[in-house]
């Protein structure tokens, strides 16, 4: 499995014939300036995990270039759905949905969900989600979406086993580096977690080093990888 992060909550995923998209924050992105065209490159998938703009992104531009399929919950993909995007798969907590060549279930993740439209009014987009995504011949990649720690992740984690975490550490809207440890150490047997939703904004977290400290002396290994660097794993 190929991962790249570019910055905020935005990755992309390879693992087998699928190119995957989560919350394709780009264009918009004060850390990454290489806009979209680069990181939606035969991409076919788009998933969203809730609907504030700095997860939804550049989401609507890429769908309708690439006609990649869209998977969110059903708010989303209805939202999606009135702007002219055809190919969605929507869900929701509990549900798991094909999507050729792996499958997404939905979990739970305690947040918001809205986005701001031209002239301040908001919309309504359904329940925050947490994404677990299950491949036949790779590894197990949860990404937590934002979230603060909750009990229930150990059910996830009895239910899914993640190898792959990610997670995010930037505090205030999100759990913090020391929480999202906590959360990591108590409640999953990852391999490895990768850390986001850090350093994009002033009111933030700048660095990921309080998630570092809290996971050193375990056996998880932690990357922190650079923007629009890939990593193996």
């Amino acid at each position: 499995m190929k991962i790249t992060w570019y910055g905020h909550s935005a990755f992309r995923i390879e693992a087998g014939n699928a190119r995957i998209l989560i919350d394709p924050f780009l264009s918009g992105n004060p850390t990454w300036n290489g806009g979209w065209e680069g990181p939606a490159e035969g991409i076919t998938h788009v998933l969203l995990t809730h609907g504030h703009s700095d997860h939804v992104g550049d989401a609507l531009d890429i769908l309708k270039k690439t006609g990649a399929m869209l998977v969110a919950n059903a708010e989303i993909c209805t939202y999606f759905s009135d702007k002219g995007i055809e190919k969605v798969n929507p869900g929701n907590h509990g549900g798991t949905v094909d999507c050729g060549g792996f499958t997404t279930t939905f979990v739970n993740a305690l947040h918001s969900s809205s986005l701001t439209q031209e002239g301040g009014a908001n919309v309504y987009l359904g329940n925050p989600l947490g994404l677990v995504l299950h491949f036949p011949d790779d590894k197990t990649l949860y990404h937590m979406g934002d979230t603060d720690i909750f009990g229930d992740m150990a059910l996830i984690q009895e239910l899914h086993q993640p190898q792959i975490g990610i997670v995010p550490i930037g505090d205030r809207f999100t759990m913090g580096g020391a929480v999202a440890a906590l959360a990591c150490r108590r409640y999953f047997s990852f391999e490895t977690v990768i850390p986001c939703h850090y350093g994009t904004f002033p009111l933030l977290d700048q660095t990921a080093d309080k998630f570092v400290k809290g996971l050193k002396g375990t056996e998880i290994k932690v990357v922190v990888p650079e923007r629009g660097s890939p990593v193996e794993l």
